[in-house]
């Protein structure tokens, strides 16, 4: 029975993401953003829950890929579709696509890249996701905010759409949050991130969001992750 949790896990972010995307279509961009977050707990819960149990497989794998094109590949699409067929700039409502095409070859290209086993190669399609699906938390609960109207611009969202999308497929080397140990000098990077981002979102709130994935990316740069 226990063999089963991870992929029970990993169904449940897909299920998380199925009944974001249902929202999406009904303009509940909030509740599909609460549910995504959801199915990042799940997705987390779910590696850790192989790897604690020691029951890690090709199997997994190849759900968890599924799972997430779903959940963090096509909800985001839609998200952003809607939020650009509401704007001035309709008739690029389709530039979303870019979302889970590049998606999908990103999950692919994982599958079989023998190098991402202790870094990733491109942005993870968890990451790419929380960034889209923090615009509408951001535009419906700190519209005031400088950020929201930065955000709530259609021309800025067509401009990140291409970027992040382009980014996933990039040649970028991001490193893992996936602890090995909980020593502080094996994981210094991982704990001051981690830190600064639970500062950033008790000051910032979900405006924080955004600004956590660009500083994901940037400190993955400067402090570029060793390969193993």
């Amino acid at each position: 029975m226990l063999k089963h949790i991870p992929n029970l896990l990993t169904i449940s972010n897909l299920i998380c993401g199925c009944v974001a995307l249902y929202f999406t279509f009904h303009n509940q961009m909030v509740v599909a953003a609460y549910l995504i977050g959801l199915a990042a707990i799940f997705d987390f819960m779910d590696g850790a829950a192989a790897r604690l149990l020691n029951v890690s497989g090709p199997m997994g794998k190849e759900l968890d890929s599924l799972a997430d094109m779903v959940s963090f590949g096509v909800v985001p699409g839609s998200v952003v579709f809607h939020l650009l067929a509401s704007s001035s700039l309709n008739a690029y409502s389709f530039v979303a696509l870019l979302i889970p095409a590049l998606s999908a070859y990103r999950l692919a290209k994982f599958n079989v890249d023998q190098r991402q086993t202790t870094h990733f190669i491109g942005l993870p399609t968890p990451v790419n996701c929380l960034f889209f699906v923090s615009i509408p938390l951001i535009l419906t609960f700190q519209k005031e905010s400088g950020l929201a109207h930065l955000m709530g611009s259609p021309e800025i969202i067509i401009l990140f759409t291409v970027l992040m999308s382009l980014a996933m497929i990039s040649e970028i080397t991001l490193f893992s949050l996936k602890f090995k140990s909980l020593k502080f000098v094996d994981n210094k990077l991982r704990f001051v991130f981690i830190g600064t981002s639970i500062v950033l979102l008790a000051v910032l709130q979900f405006s924080a969001i955004p600004m956590i994935v660009l500083l994901y990316v940037l400190a993955s740069i400067i402090f570029k992750p060793k390969s193993s």
